[in-house]
């Protein structure tokens, strides 16, 4: 009982603010100025019969809530809409992308979790220098766009060394993972930064605490105690940082995926924002929004496993 009256108000609130979204992602395409015929016709000039078809396709002659409840009702029955630009269905264009997007989220997820706390660990640790050092570099890092990063990337290590190339999309798992390599790399660095200043904090606040001085006191080795009791009781602020970060950075590769070339959603969002393909845009938009609301719901899940403070502030 007490799960279930935590899980049902998220549940609620997710499906609320998933259908908020939803309202506001359909009618951005009313509140872009001109005929929204003609925007979902491409945004080209349409012989009267031309927008007349596109009117009859998409109900522009029905009421406003009328349209949403039919585009709503598509979502659930995997209609997506027609793409303009394509001449495809929307839910077959998506499909062929998402999976380079989510390989992509998924390295640069990696990256900053295997990165971004062992950083934050060795700042924590080890001597003030070490400390120092690495606080100065995560704090240039964190202020580093991700298309900055993107350029510094290229000309280094496509450019002069010649290693890994600059963009387009790989073949098998070897060619894959170096064509993503440096698109995760430059998605991964600012957030990587930002982990790594909360890990630093966190178990800084935990090597101080009494039963930390006790385990040492008994004689543990120091591994085990960094293990056990410093790094485990600092996961939680870490846990919730990672969650909500991993979420960050799926906004993050339009700007990565359009500088590398690489066929994902992002890409996908940026080219059809620019030809005006708003059937396109609208179901992006809208992944993307869902898997952020769903990441921070997972993270608040994540925090109550982890950390037996919130299960007993949640009731549980």
């Amino acid at each position: 009982m007490p799960v279930l009256r935590w899980t049902i108000p998220r549940i609620i609130q997710l499906v609320l603010t998933l259908l908020v979204a939803s309202l506001v992602v359909y009618g951005s395409v009313f509140l872009v100025p001109g005929d929204p015929a003609t925007l979902l016709g491409g945004g080209k000039a349409l012989s009267p019969e031309a927008l007349a078809v596109i009117r009859e396709r998409y109900g522009l002659d029905d009421g406003f809530l009328t349209q949403y409840w039919h585009w709503l009702t598509g979502l659930f029955g995997g209609d997506l809409g027609q793409s303009a630009q394509y001449r495809q269905p929307v839910s077959a264009i998506i499909e062929s992308r998402v999976a380079s997007t989510v390989e992509l989220v998924l390295l640069a997820g990696l990256l900053v979790v295997v990165l971004g706390i062992g950083a934050g660990a060795i700042a924590a640790l080890r001597g003030k220098r070490v400390d120092d050092a690495i606080t100065f570099g995560v704090t240039i890092l964190a202020a580093v766009p991700s298309f900055v990063a993107a350029i510094v990337l290229i000309f280094l290590f496509s450019v002069q060394l010649e290693w890994l190339p600059s963009g387009g999309d790989g073949e098998g798992f070897v060619g894959t993972l170096s064509h993503l390599l440096l698109p995760a790399i430059a998605l991964a660095v600012s957030f990587m930064a930002v982990v790594a200043r909360i890990s630093r904090s966190a178990m800084r606040r935990e090597m101080v605490r009494e039963h930390v001085e006790l385990a040492r006191s008994r004689g543990l080795p120091n591994g085990l105690v960094v293990r056990r009791h410093i790094l485990w009781n600092a996961l939680p602020p870490i846990s919730t940082v990672v969650a909500m970060v991993l979420a960050g950075l799926i906004g993050g590769t339009t700007i990565v995926e359009s500088a590398f070339g690489l066929h994902g959603l992002g890409s996908l969002l940026v080219n059809s924002v620019q030809s005006k393909d708003f059937p396109i845009v609208q179901a992006v938009v809208l992944m993307m929004v869902a898997a952020f609301v769903v990441a921070n719901t997972l993270a608040d899940l994540l925090a109550l496993i982890i950390n037996p403070k919130a299960r007993k502030g949640a009731g549980l």
